[in-house]
């Protein structure tokens, strides 16, 4: 049997769950995103991720961190200088994210002409 057609106990299902609800997240995806060209600094993500308060940042790059999507690197300099990029499982995350978000955005009209029919069928 290939793995894709393995069955899955409750217990990897449950860690499953917890991955994808990580890489789900607005946040993830738009970190992914601003990271995928190039390092960058806390500041420079801050400004390329619109609405993020700094303490979601920093927490959300401090659980990309620890999952091994993003690496942490501090520059010995005067102020330190931390920079993040994404790792190599980063990167593989990230062409799953971009595809994702194409998808998205080619459809963004059709999905808006859709949830206003319904809307309006439920008497919204």
């Amino acid at each position: 049997m290939s793995e894709t057609m393995r069955p899955v106990n409750q217990d990897e299902c449950q860690r499953i769950s917890g991955v994808l609800s990580r890489i789900g997240d607005k946040w993830t995806v738009q970190i992914i995103m601003a990271l995928q060209e190039r390092p960058h600094r806390f500041n420079d993500i801050k400004r390329a991720v619109e609405g993020i308060s700094q303490q979601m940042l920093t927490r959300t790059l401090k659980n990309l961190t620890r999952d091994g999507m993003i690496s942490r690197t501090v520059h010995p300099t005067v102020p330190p200088q931390v920079e993040y990029a994404l790792t190599d499982l980063g990167r593989s995350l990230s062409k799953p994210v971009v595809a994702l978000g194409l998808w998205a955005r080619a459809n963004l009209s059709q999905i808006a002409e859709k949830r206003a029919r319904y809307d309006e069928a439920q008497d919204y």
